[in-house]
């Protein structure tokens, strides 16, 4: 009985730490770079995704827009397509809107 006890006790702590994980990397990935993307917009570094996409947008004419990701290493928008199967990205300089490239 001492020793299905202390396996469950085990089970449990280990079951708590697993379910923490998920919370913690939620942090480190996407929600983090839109956050820091919010602040360096709020500091007038970089512009917003609303002000690349009306640029990019227009010229992508036929292409169904799937949405962006924003690299703060980079300082740049990503933004990804899709035409007929095949998927495009756009990348585009956060601070001037400059198209950096296209790649197919």
């Amino acid at each position: 009985m001492a020793r299905s006890a202390g396996m469950f006790r085990k089970c449990a702590i280990l079951t708590a730490a697993l379910l923490a994980l998920p919370i913690t990397a939620a942090h480190a990935g996407p929600a983090g770079e839109q956050s820091q993307a919010r602040r360096e917009l709020r500091a007038g570094k970089i512009l917003s995704v609303r002000d690349i996409e009306a640029t990019v947008l227009p010229a992508m004419k036929g292409w169904e827009y799937l949405g962006f990701e924003y690299d703060p290493t980079a300082l740049a928008y990503r933004l990804k397509f899709l035409r007929q199967g095949n998927v495009m990205f756009i990348d585009v300089d956060a601070r001037t809107g400059a198209i950096l490239r296209q790649t197919r």
